[in-house]
């Protein structure tokens, strides 16, 4: 069965960079990945790409690049992040709390199709804006 990769794994930092791996594809096989996240407000964001898995069924988006017909296109291993996009015209991403991680959840489908074919695999993972062990002090003067 198909599985995603992340790496670092459970949680990252919101500027760092996130290794995004899938495994268990078939040889050649025709995906779609979406990403997706909600703000502090609960507005839906999504980026999605069109990939080929490799001939031993393993995509790496380091080095894979994306296909024509999704959110971006060529080698952006980081795409699925950069391109994500409201659902809702001209909306902002909210972000008050940096105490809390966005959620960030991956679903790889079948195929290239729109709707999307079977899903095969999805996995969350959390993008921080504190280090571990930071914590956030508010300073009042006066």
């Amino acid at each position: 069965a198909p599985s995603i990769c992340f790496s670092p794994t459970a949680r990252s930092l919101f500027d760092e960079p996130l290794a995004i791996a899938v495994q268990g594809l078939g040889p050649q096989q025709p995906v779609t990945l979406r990403m997706s996240l909600r703000d502090e407000m609960g507005e839906l964001f999504q980026a999605w790409a069109c990939y080929q898995a490799g001939d031993d069924g393993a995509l790496d988006l380091a080095r894979c690049p994306a296909l024509p017909g999704g959110s971006f296109t060529g080698l952006e291993p980081m795409g699925l992040l950069w391109a994500l996009q409201p659902q809702k015209p001209f909306w902002y991403m909210v972000k008050k709390d940096i105490q809390r991680p966005f959620l960030v959840q991956l679903e790889v489908f079948d195929g290239h199709r729109k709707p999307p074919g079977r899903l095969l695999a999805q996995a969350q993972h959390e993008r921080a804006f504190l280090q571990e062990g930071v914590q956030r002090v508010p300073v009042r003067e006066g």
